[in-house]
Formats: C-alpha cells, sequence, structure tokens
C-alpha cells in the first residue's frame, strides 16, 4: 500500500473509504474533480428518509447497480451497515482514510449530531472495522491499488499527485 498516487492515472473506478468524519466525501469531491471521474456519493442511496439504512439484499443491488458504470469516484463507508464487496468487486484503486481517532471525533462533533452506532463505529474503528475493511479488499479487489492515507498531510499530497497525473 502506498501514500503516494503516482499510477492513480488510468484509474477508472476510485474506491473511498475510511471511519467516519475522515473526510471521504471531501477526498471522493477533490478527485472526481481533478481526474474528470464522475462522483457517486453512497449515503445518497443507502439512507432512507435520511436516517433508515435499506436492507442488506436491497443495499448490495443498488451497489451492483452503481459500479456497473465504468467510471467513478465512489465515497463511503457504512460502518457496520456496509456490504462493500459489490463495490470493491469492481474497483481498481482503494483510497482508505485511516485517520486519528481524535480527528476524526472532533470534525463529527462539529458537523451535526450523530446517533449512538456511529459513535460507536467512530471510536472502534481501527480495532473493529478496519480489519474487516482491509480483508474485505483482499478477498475482493485483490488486484486493486490500494493508498492508506494516515494524516491531513498524505491526503494533500495524494490529491496534488492526481492533479498532476490527470495534467
Amino acid at each position: 500500500m502506498s501514500p503516494t498516487l503516482r499510477t492513480l492515472a488510468p484509474a477508472k473506478r476510485v474506491l473511498v473509504l475510511g471511519r467516519g468524519a475522515a473526510g471521504k466525501s471531501t477526498t471522493a469531491r477533490a478527485l472526481a474533480e481533478v481526474t474528470g471521474l464522475p462522483l457517486l456519493e453512497l449515503d445518497q442511496h443507502f439512507w432512507v428518509d435520511g436516517a433508515r439504512p435499506l436492507r442488506g439484499e436491497e443495499w448490495i443491488s443498488v451497489q451492483e447497480r452503481l459500479a456497473s458504470c465504468d467510471r467513478w469516484v465512489m465515497d463511503g463507508d457504512l460502518g457496520p451497515y456496509d456490504v462493500p464487496g459489490p463495490r470493491l468487486r469492481r474497483a481498481d484503486t482503494v483510497v482508505v482514510l485511516d485517520l486519528p481517532l481524535a480527528r476524526c471525533a472532533w470534525r463529527a462533533a462539529r458537523r451535526s449530531r450523530e446517533r449512538a452506532d456511529f459513535w460507536w463505529w467512530v471510536i472502534t474503528w481501527r480495532r473493529l472495522s478496519r480489519p474487516r475493511v482491509m480483508d474485505a479488499i483482499t478477498v475482493h479487489a485483490p488486484r486493486a491499488q490500494v493508498h492508506l492515507l494516515r494524516s491531513p498531510a498524505q491526503v494533500r499530497r495524494f490529491l496534488a499527485a492526481a492533479s498532476t497525473d490527470a495534467r
């Protein structure tokens, strides 16, 4: 796993994963802008009426439809509700934002009131969710290029390299 982005230029399907409030949506928007890839925001497709998650089979079907497109940047890690296999199988590049808990908790507290299950996911992400995410990448996206970014500085360098590569 590389914190550099030198080989993103040929990427067609980029998936951005990570802890809640790690900056997945912001990173995905920036990648879409510099690469010209269409942005697919998973939260818009997953949450019914803004608060209730789609059921498992329905969520899998929605992901398969979204991931079937030839080109995209997709953001989203839906924590305990997530079934990432359908989009991982189509991704050629996976960006995992593994920013520190304190930074993510501060961002989450600033942006909105969150449910208890969200906070549990944020707090336990590195210990419980990250191993599952990395295992899912290994199983469903063994040929994808994986970028594990652990600091805002690495994210900035990654985006700068993507912008340079896109030119």
